[in-house]
């Protein structure tokens, strides 16, 4: 066991996929020499080469074809997309080529593409860099979506991703990139790409979440403890497809759900969550799931980003919403 970072953790996965296929090439902006904008493969290039670790011209719709044409010829390729933001060009790529060939040639081809995308608040970015667009991806047939959370899913996550056949959105929330934990680099007893994770277990409510929120739901647990609550903290980790098979497991022992996420409401994955959750348990379910998300609006101005970010504070209020008890947002103390 080694303590690690998540960007190193990321960096340490990279490095062992390299090691372990000649076939895994990465390409992106600035991630050969300079490391890339948050470190994440530094040094890279320097201990596998520039015909492996490729810095790219500042264009992602040239990057995603590249990778494409990579994918037809045998490779691995791995996509760095600088900042969530700066996706969208390569979109048109991702959706009509990249997530159809396989369907398309009736299994023929294939295209084992991971694309890496920092994303989400809470650096004090400017506008196009604290965006989370996961919900694109997650109704697109034929692209696996996931997220980390902690180092060691950071590490293990990115190295089955690599190795998986299908293509893969890799969202790596980047305001967790510091967080330090302990990473077992052997993958033995990794959880399967697809599956979520109980991080904390509780039997009052479910409160299901990914990415960036991972943490402070766990705060939200610990902070509830105090007021003879107990939360089950769920990580759902794959966003396409969701492990509604373990979110029913927590539901319905719990009775309630709250769905969590930065993305804005509106056609984000906590709809699409609490709906296949009350198909699956509406005998069980003890009050209609709420829902905590960022705001039907742009991202904001970074002086005023922590009110659009959910926090503890509201996490606890839908708690004590979907409970049936009032509460007051002041009474909790953010951590």
């Amino acid at each position: 066991m080694a303590t690690m970072t998540l960007a190193a953790a990321l960096n340490s996965g990279l490095r062992h996929a390299l090691d372990d296929d000649p076939t895994v090439v990465l390409l992106g902006e600035d991630i050969g020499t300079l490391g890339g904008v948050f470190r994440v493969t530094d040094g890279l290039q320097r201990d596998f080469g520039v015909d492996r670790v490729m810095d790219t011209p500042l264009a992602e719709a040239g990057i995603m074809g590249v990778a494409v044409g990579l994918a037809y010829r045998g490779y691995r390729p791995v996509v760095e997309i600088q900042f969530d933001g700066f996706v969208y060009p390569a979109v048109d790529q991702l959706i009509t080529q990249v997530a159809r060939v396989h369907y398309r040639t009736r299994g023929a081809v294939r295209m084992p593409i991971t694309v890496r995308i920092p994303y989400g608040g809470g650096i004090g970015a400017v506008e196009h860099h604290s965006e989370s667009p996961e919900a694109y991806f997650a109704h697109t047939p034929g692209l696996r979506v996931v997220t980390c959370a902690s180092p060691q899913d950071a590490h293990t996550m990115i190295r089955q991703a690599i190795a998986c056949d299908d293509p893969v959105v890799f969202f790596e929330p980047k305001r967790r990139y510091w967080v330090k934990g302990e990473v077992d680099e052997s993958m033995h007893d990794a959880p399967l790409l697809d599956r979520a994770r109980v991080v904390v277990e509780g039997t009052d409510v479910t409160l299901a979440t990914y990415g960036p929120l991972v943490i402070t739901a766990r705060d939200a647990a610990i902070a509830a403890q105090d007021d003879g609550l107990s939360i089950e903290v769920v990580d759902l980790r794959s966003l396409s497809p969701v492990d509604l098979d373990t979110l029913e497991l927590s539901v319905r022992k719990t009775g309630r759900l709250v769905v969590t996420h930065e993305a804005q409401a509106s056609g984000g994955l906590g709809a699409e969550i609490v709906a296949g959750i009350t198909d699956r348990c509406f005998d069980v379910l003890k009050a209609a799931p709420a829902r905590v998300t960022g705001f039907d609006t742009p991202y904001p101005a970074a002086k005023v980003e922590e009110h659009f970010l959910p926090n503890l504070d509201r996490m606890l209020d839908a708690v004590d919403r979907v409970m049936g008890r009032q509460h007051s947002l002041t009474g909790w103390r953010a951590s």
